[in-house]
């Protein structure tokens, strides 16, 4: 590998991001290390990228997601809702090289689904929980793909996005990642919620149609606030019994948000914390993948870091109970 590198955590990064109070046990000194998977059901991988976006036209910033959620997630308290110890913190990877010219860097986007398939692929097979943070939806492919591999068998995977990321097979990028998944057989049904009517081409719109994939409008949302509850609820209750399945959610979809597509119209933070919740609650899912967040500067990275630490601690508390 030339363009990415993986760096294993350390109890060293622990120490670095927790800030120790007495009397007080913080996730950062309860967390495990993959080296001593002991109570462990989940493993925290972060991706520090921002190739994925830009080579489909977005911000950039990616990089700086991941780092900015550690700093934040590690300084929750451990307490009866969330020990840390439920947790082990594989490591992240990161980008060395800054592309130039990314038209031409583009090739290097399968170099890094590749990295990121090896490092997720000895816990997918003992059965671990992956929880992926940071980068482009460009990573989503390499997480479908692993999983499905492991199980033999394609997964089905629900999206919270205003794009459906469904775009041509022209090249990997983070605006294709679910039909690269669906063309090489990874993916049997996608769900996608909260699309924006004026960002999604006629191609994405008869792709999903012709899959018979579920898609709901964002803008329908609107004046009708509580159909967003009843779609989710749709969802959740349409989840297959035989298949596995991931959550997505691209940070994309909350308004304000830093991130690689920022947009002023989206859902707020208690619609994702909701959809996130219900969903987890379901005994199949497989990978929970946060992506797309792009702080720039230090009030943008405590916006981003600790509104991905909620994420987080959520999907980790309503899926223990199932």
């Amino acid at each position: 590998m030339t363009n990415f590198i993986f760096k294993p955590a350390t109890q060293d990064l622990l120490l670095q991001f927790t800030t120790k109070r007495i009397g007080e046990t913080k996730i950062g000194e309860k967390i495990e290390l993959s080296s001593s998977l002991k109570e462990a059901k989940y493993v925290l991988i972060g991706i520090e990228e921002n190739l994925g976006p830009q080579a489909n036209g977005g911000f950039s910033g990616a990089e700086n997601a991941f780092n900015a959620f550690l700093k934040r997630f590690l300084n929750m308290q451990s307490n009866r809702f969330l020990t840390g110890n439920e947790l082990a913190f594989i490591g992240y990877i990161q980008q060395t090289t800054d592309f130039k010219n990314i038209e031409t860097a583009k090739s290097a986007i399968t170099e890094l689904d590749l990295l990121v398939e090896t490092v997720l692929k000895p816990y997918i097979h003992q059965g671990l929980i992956p929880i992926v943070i940071g980068g482009g939806h460009n990573n989503a492919y390499p997480i479908i793909k692993t999983i499905s591999e492991a199980a033999n068998k394609a997964i089905d995977v629900i999206n919270l996005d205003p794009h459906a990321d469904c775009r041509a097979l022209e090249g990997r990028h983070s605006g294709n990642s679910f039909s690269y998944a669906k063309e090489n057989g990874y993916i049997n049904h996608y769900s996608v919620l909260g699309l924006h009517k004026n960002y999604n081409s006629t191609f994405i719109l008869d792709y999903l149609e012709y899959n018979n994939f579920y898609y709901t409008f964002f803008d329908d949302y609107i004046l009708n606030p509580s159909q967003f509850d009843m779609d989710l609820t749709k969802t959740f209750l349409s989840i297959s019994k035989e298949r596995k399945f991931g959550i997505e959610l691209d940070l994309d979809a909350i308004a304000f948000t830093p991130s690689s597509a920022f947009t002023p119209s989206g859902f707020n933070s208690l619609e994702a914390r909701k959809y996130i919740k219900t969903l987890s609650k379901h005994s199949n899912c497989c990978y929970l993948h946060l992506p797309e967040a792009a702080p720039t500067n230090e009030t943008e990275e405590k916006i981003t870091g600790k509104l991905i630490a909620y994420l987080v601690a959520d999907f980790i508390q309503e899926n223990l109970t199932t």
